[in-house]
């Protein structure tokens, strides 16, 4: 029971940090520069609650750490909070909200344990009805923007691809460490974006606004050392699917 509550926590910490990326992106952070700071106060929290390491057994779960990075982080974050810059916050939310039916069905053809049932259908129908009411307040009012609106369903793609990923990692090493390494994967696959596309710009008196550095230490501190910890304890003791 603990691990469903610790997965209920973190989805509902999760709820709120669409606003939080808005209040950023209005305060003239980048998408790529959120992520990264985010993923490097985590990174540095989790060695202060964790100053342990692991030996990695073999190439595989160091690939399968790099993949996590990848999608759980670089892909994740940086096309959902793009989609923001061309798209309503509601269709980001009402999109996102389908994450845990494109992820169990991933993990119904993945992993092998992990079966779709009745009430799973059933139940994704109620939560996602419940969504929609909650996001659209009475107001049906959608408007569609391709650009927008493919880049979160990237970002619900990624997420599935990073939970499968999760569970197919051996249960040899500490939750703490899981996360950890992820941030660091996250980040180092992040460079690439920032030395092709855009470099890191915002300005260093920036990060003195009130706005700025009390969404970041939220983001960073418990959106993602916290929650990414309990998520990983969550998957790996009630399965992806639940």
């Amino acid at each position: 029971m603990k691990y469903h509550i610790l997965a209920a926590i973190t989805a509902l910490i999760w709820g709120s940090t669409l606003v939080s990326s808005k209040l950023l992106l209005e305060a003239g952070m980048a998408p790529s520069e959120i992520m990264m700071c985010r993923f490097l106060l985590g990174y540095l929290f989790l060695w202060i609650l964790y100053p342990h390491t692991h030996r990695i057994q073999n190439w595989r779960d160091e690939g399968l750490f790099c993949l996590m990075g990848f999608f759980g982080g670089t892909v994740y974050f940086l096309s959902e909070n793009t989609a923001l810059y061309y798209t309503q916050a509601t269709n980001v939310s009402l999109i996102c909200a389908t994450v845990p039916l494109v992820t169990a069905v991933m993990s119904h053809f993945l992993i092998k344990g992990e079966r779709l049932t009745t009430h799973f259908f059933i139940g994704s129908i109620i939560a996602f009805s419940g969504v929609t009411l909650v996001v659209l307040n009475g107001n049906f009012v959608l408007k569609l923007n391709p650009m927008g609106d493919i880049l979160t369903f990237i970002a619900v793609i990624s997420w599935g691809i990073y939970c499968v990923l999760q569970k197919l990692l051996k249960e040899d090493y500490s939750a703490f460490f899981i996360t950890r390494n992820i941030f660091f994967y996250g980040m180092l696959t992040m460079l690439p974006y920032f030395i092709i596309f855009q470099p890191f710009r915002f300005p260093l008196e920036g990060f003195c606004q009130p706005v700025v550095w009390g969404n970041l230490c939220f983001l960073g501190l418990i959106a993602s050392a916290i929650c990414y910890y309990f998520w990983n304890l969550a998957i790996n003791n009630i399965g992806v699917v639940k």
